[in-house]
């Protein structure tokens, strides 16, 4: 079970038993079907990127989709089957909670890093 103060889970191309699952493209085609679950919505063209809730990733050599809890609050349908993907095919799930900074907030409810200034010569 997912705590409800988890920010983001970490879905995990790695069963309980320690196989690695396929097809190897599966983080793509998962965070693909979530692209139309978006801040405002889904608009023309917008399935051509990934949603910023949903975001398929490697750590440490493993295939992961990183789902944000702002996806929880704007369409639990949508979260509910990202977190039954994960139990229906035995997929490992991490969770995260992190603290946020309020000067680096973005409106999506995503932390942002600031950017880095650039030093002039």
């Amino acid at each position: 079970m997912i705590s409800p103060t988890a920010t983001e889970i970490f879905i995990q191309g790695i069963t309980h038993d320690g196989r690695t699952f396929r097809p190897s493209d599966w983080a793509e085609r998962l965070a693909g079907v979530m692209c139309s679950f978006r801040p405002g919505g889904a608009y023309p063209g917008s399935h051509l990127s990934y949603s910023p809730w949903c975001v398929p990733t490697t750590i440490n050599g493993v295939k992961c989709v990183v789902v944000n809890s702002a996806l929880r609050e704007a369409e639990p349908m949508a979260w509910d089957f990202c977190v039954n993907f994960a139990r229906d095919n035995d997929l490992q799930v991490a969770e995260a909670c992190l603290v946020p900074d309020p000067d680096h907030q973005h409106k999506d409810g995503l932390q942002r890093t600031p950017p880095t200034p650039v030093k002039k010569p």
